[in-house]
């Protein structure tokens, strides 16, 4: 057997035949292609997220053997599925990554990361305790917190939705839900009007959408109840439900609700469902109407904003249905309510750039924790966007972030006093690192009061 491949100069390098000047060599230990994870780690030492994670989580390995702290394999975690790996499998090439280990912080830095094996047990025997499990659905609002300790909001909008996790296989809590056309999961999401993920639950696949929604929505209401701001409520029809009004009117929320159209509905805007006069334009007509409306599960009337559009060819009119106890026109409550759509693209986001449909636990409990986890990674990434961010990267989607900011080549040269990353300069050049770097900084919540 020969020694060197054939092209290769020196052991372990090799040579191309279309330029005999470029020789490749591997430095898988000195390499890494996430180099923007350094960004996010100094985001997360200014706000100290993953040290109130630390505080709330409960570490129930037995004996003194643990090379990496909880918080480090949390980091380790978060950070790998923000940068596009979801499964624990990815953690034997993450374990050598210069940037990784960086990250993670601790023995890591010096030796490895964790292994496979250690975060398989991290996620699906630690994390998976009661404790754990519900000190992560806490988590979020948590880190929420202290960036708004930082940035208070002047108002915050929620916005709940529901979505779909296709399942395969024989998985724990898995059916077949005839909306989705598949078998799956049904998770229930929260969002605020900056993306943040507020609150999630994995439900069964089978479920109502507005299913356990009071077990969702409470402990966000009970957070933003200590802030002074103008709060507000949007959802879709699925959770038109009376004791979801009542909830949001007892702790002072403005709400935008869809109703289903019913013959009482439609009966009070009869007077827009016949034509216009005159000949059809080439533009979407729409009118407007406002009425007051009790159904007969409901303790009191409530407004209802009706909105009535008259398309171009089409023989019928499209209506549809808000209610809501917001003093505004008409008009700019359907445009509020219509601006709901944008948590669709938050769970799409979630979706595509960290994979949190990827939910291949046997156990139910072991999903609930990835899920969470997943979310934990989005808001990291999420928060970023809360910076003062050039105008370069403004705009960038969670997905751009990943695949331009995140995936930086980076060379690490250590020295006996100190650690060097050579940072590739292609997507996003020096003074823009620099300038999002400055701005992550400004994020520092103000010293706490002696």
């Amino acid at each position: 057997m020969l020694d060197h491949p054939t092209g290769a100069g020196s052991e372990g390098d090799f040579r191309v035949d279309f330029d005999p000047r470029v020789r490749l060599e591997f430095h898988g230990s000195k390499i890494s292609s996430n180099g923007g994870l350094l960004l996010f780690r100094e985001l997360d030492e200014v706000l100290g997220l993953h040290d109130l994670a630390g505080q709330s989580l409960q570490d129930t390995r037995r004996g003194k053997n643990g090379v990496h702290s909880l918080v480090g394999l949390l980091r380790q975690s978060n950070f790998g599925r923000l940068a596009g790996y979801p499964d624990v499998n990815d953690a034997e090439r993450l374990a050598h990554d210069p940037v990784m280990r960086q990250v993670v912080g601790g023995r890591a830095v010096d030796e490895w990361a964790a292994s496979t094996s250690q975060m398989a047990r991290f996620e699906t025997d630690i994390l998976t305790s009661a404790h754990n499990r519900a000190a992560l659905a806490d988590m979020p609002g948590q880190w929420i917190d202290a960036l708004h300790d930082a940035q208070s909001p002047k108002w915050i909008t929620l916005d709940m939705d529901s979505s779909v996790s296709p399942t395969h296989g024989d998985q724990e809590g898995t059916a077949w839900n005839g909306h989705f056309g598949c078998k799956c999961y049904h998770p229930l999401f929260v969002f605020n009007q900056f993306g943040d993920l507020e609150r999630c639950a994995l439900r069964k696949g089978n479920v109502h959408s507005a299913d356990g929604w009071k077990e969702v929505m409470a402990p966000v209401i009970a957070r933003y109840k200590k802030r002074d701001l103008m709060r507000f409520f949007r959802a879709d029809a699925a959770f038109a439900i009376p004791e979801l009004y009542e909830m949001l009117e007892a702790e002072s929320y403005f709400y935008t609700i869809r109703l289903k159209g019913n013959a009482v509905l439609r009966e009070a805007v009869s007077h827009l469902l016949k034509r216009p006069v005159g000949r059809p334009p080439n533009y979407v007509q729409r009118f407007y109407h406002d009425f007051e409306y009790r159904a007969a599960s409901w303790a009191k009337a409530r407004r209802v904003i009706a909105k009535v559009e008259w398309h171009p060819g089409d023989l019928f009119p499209r209506m549809g249905f808000v209610v809501t106890n917001l003093p505004m026109e008409p008009k700019w409550i359907i445009r509020f309510y219509n601006q709901r759509g944008t948590a669709e693209q938050h769970i799409k986001e979630g979706k595509y750039a960290i994979n949190w449909t990827r939910l291949s636990c046997k156990r139910f409990r072991d999903n609930e924790v990835r899920l969470q986890l997943h979310a934990l990674a989005y808001i990291l990434g999420s928060f970023l966007k809360r910076a003062d961010l050039p105008e370069e990267v403004a705009d960038w989607s969670l997905t751009s972030i990943q695949s331009r900011l995140i995936k930086i080549g980076a060379r690490v040269v250590r020295h006996a006093r100190k650690i060097t990353f050579q940072l590739a300069e292609v997507a996003v050049p020096r003074n823009i690192f620099g300038q999002i770097l400055t701005a992550i900084r400004a994020l520092k919540p103000p010293p706490r009061p002696t």
